[in-house]
């Protein structure tokens, strides 16, 4: 192992002061000490999760300077790039897919920095191909990384495979009214009616934020998240004690939650993170089942204070193209792969090939299927 890198099994191992020094001009809420150990010290990320920490890091005169996210991986759950069809191929030449190697944020499909430090990029890559070999694993996934990272992927042979999300932008507006003139006649009453549907049922919306968010606030969130979930029947990948963990932290991760209440009992919950200028929409739950609670929760009550706090981008989570009618415009993501074996890489690269132009392709629709007014199209 090179001089200075070595892997940890838990972000605990590590100094919070020099974490914090070394992660503060970073705007992302998920690249941060507190989120990040609350997840592995609540157990929603252990290895009978699927998500066995091992981190790498670098010290230089005993302080740290440098750290990746990465996981060895036993499933392919939690990570809203999906490579199931991947693992199934290589399982069937008779070859083990898992464990795998995956630098991201657990559950949260957020564009953030996964290599952290000056001048590392080449020099983690390296350490962690090498992990690869002495450990014979097949492959290794870098999610959502920031653009500064992505020509060193290129450049160390990684192969690029696109996703979308759609995106709200604010651009300048003063209120939701003024919000809503960009959209054509048809639309602009169809959301009007939505948020009707909402306000008829005397459902009422209160804000919680750090300044004011209490234990019993996270106790009634959890309820509804997990309300969601068992609806499905799943299980939900987040615990109670990750939530009053985040609560403790509060001042750090700065978590929103908007709660729809009728006749002051809380009913529903959307939890967003604030980081710079983006609020990340995360988890959401509701204890009934109500038409267009769904889109104020989690949409409206999110542009609104967006529009309120001068933020200028609201993402509120990977795919669902219903998010368009409501003014969310198409974005590509970007996540990248390490392939090890060359049959392997040259079987992924032709998939990942076809199915860019295939995003590409859907990408160009959504365009034409924005409900904006002519002046006001994407362009």
């Amino acid at each position: 192992m090179t001089k200075g890198l070595r892997f940890v099994e838990n972000i605990s191992s590590l100094s919070k002061s020099e974490f914090e020094t070394l992660t503060k001009d970073l705007n992302s809420p998920f690249i941060n000490y507190d989120f990040l150990s609350s997840l592995e010290l609540s157990k929603c990320v252990t290895s009978l999760t699927g998500w066995q920490p091992n981190h790498l890091i670098s010290n230089e005169n005993n302080k740290l300077n440098g750290f990746m996210p990465l996981y060895l991986k036993d499933n392919s759950q939690g990570e809203f790039v999906f490579d199931h069809s991947w693992s199934y191929a290589l399982n069937r030449a008779g070859r083990k897919y898992y464990p795998k190697l995956l630098s991201a944020i657990p559950f949260t499909p957020c564009e953030s920095e996964k290599i952290i430090g000056n001048k590392l990029n080449n020099l983690f890559i390296k350490e962690v191909i090498e992990f690869m070999n002495l450990n014979k694993i097949e492959t290794w996934h870098i999610l959502f990384p920031d653009k500064n990272l992505k020509g060193d992927l290129r450049e160390n042979n990684f192969i690029e495979r696109n996703g979308y999300k759609f995106v709200w932008k604010n651009k300048g507006y003063d209120t939701f009214e003024d919000y809503l003139n960009i959209f054509k006649s048809r639309q602009r009453k169809n959301i009007r009616t939505e948020r009707r549907k909402i306000s008829e049922l005397n459902i009422d919306f209160e804000i919680k934020d750090a300044k004011n968010l209490s234990h019993d606030d996270w106790d009634k969130f959890y309820i509804f998240y997990k309300n969601t979930y068992e609806q499905r029947f799943q299980r939900p990948y987040l615990n109670r004690d990750f939530f009053r963990m985040i609560h403790d932290a509060r001042d750090s991760v700065k978590p929103i939650i908007f709660f729809a209440k009728i006749k002051e009992e809380k009913i529903a919950g959307s939890l967003c993170f604030r980081g710079g200028d983006t609020l990340y929409g995360r988890h959401w739950g509701s204890m009934y089942s109500i038409d267009s609670l769904h889109f104020e929760c989690c949409y409206y009550q999110g542009i609104e204070y967006c529009i309120n706090n001068n933020i200028y981008n609201f993402d509120p989570g990977v795919q669902g193209e219903h998010k368009i009618r409501r003014g969310f415009e198409p974005e590509i993501t970007c996540s990248y792969h390490y392939i090890k074996e060359r049959d392997f890489h040259n079987a992924i690269n032709d998939f990942c090939k076809k199915e860019r132009e295939e995003i590409k392709t859907y990408l160009r629709a959504c365009e034409r299927y924005t409900p904006f007014k002519k002046e006001y199209k994407i362009e």
